[in-house]
């Protein structure tokens, strides 16, 4: 497995919070409080040290987003907003097309508290052990496609997938040879809250000292 010290600086951190939240009665989850923080402060502190910079992809709240990150707008030219993450990916891509020091984009959803500390250099290692441009992680059967490393050179892809009409991540994944990354030691890292009772589940693990 790479070293993260080494990879880190070659990183970007991308915490998608561009979505309407429609099972949380329309709060942007990512200040959605877990344990008395906002859950994008949960994922920021774990994804922090794996990365060299972060930047959160949002639709509102910049200015609270911007307290943990560079915020950019969740939107892709000529397409509506709320489609579904690979605009808020698209989006974060953009934002460091330009910055010739970064490798890959290491990519995850701000509803995702429980991240590994290790995310970053195993999602990175499997890809390049792949010779692959993205990793995708998985945990046992279950596939977590939104939390991937990618390079940014997939964003003119990215985009002709987008308006070409197409909004399933699993699939856009398949197209561009996308590995599996196994986290099958660390199942619970990838809890995901989407509702109020999965809000309720994540303070119970919270509060055993996860």
């Amino acid at each position: 497995m790479g070293d993260a010290s080494l990879l880190a600086p070659r990183i970007a951190g991308l915490i998608l919070a561009g979505g309407q939240g429609s099972r949380m009665a329309h709060q942007d989850k990512g200040l959605v409080l877990l344990n008395g923080e906002p859950m994008v402060a949960h994922v920021a502190r774990r994804l922090a040290p794996q990365v060299a910079r972060l930047i959160i992809s949002a639709n509102r709240h910049a200015d609270h987003y911007a307290r943990y990150g560079t915020v950019v707008a969740d939107n892709e030219p000529g397409l509506e907003k709320y489609q579904g993450p690979l605009l808020g990916i698209a989006a974060g891509l953009a934002a460091v097309a330009a910055v010739a020091d970064v490798d890959w984009v290491v990519v995850v959803p701000c509803d995702t508290p429980f991240l590994p500390g290790d995310l970053a250099a195993r999602l990175v290692d499997a890809a390049q052990s792949a010779q692959a441009p993205m990793a995708y992680a998985m945990a046992g059967e279950q596939r977590h496609s939104a939390c991937m490393a990618l390079r940014p050179s997939l964003l003119p892809g990215l985009r002709a997938y987008l308006h070409g009409g197409d909004r399933k991540v699993g699939l856009w994944q398949a197209r561009v040879g996308a590995v599996a990354a196994r986290f099958d030691d660390a199942p619970h890292a990838f809890m995901n809250v989407n509702t109020p009772e999965e809000l309720a589940e994540a303070e119970r693990y919270a509060s055993q000292g996860r």
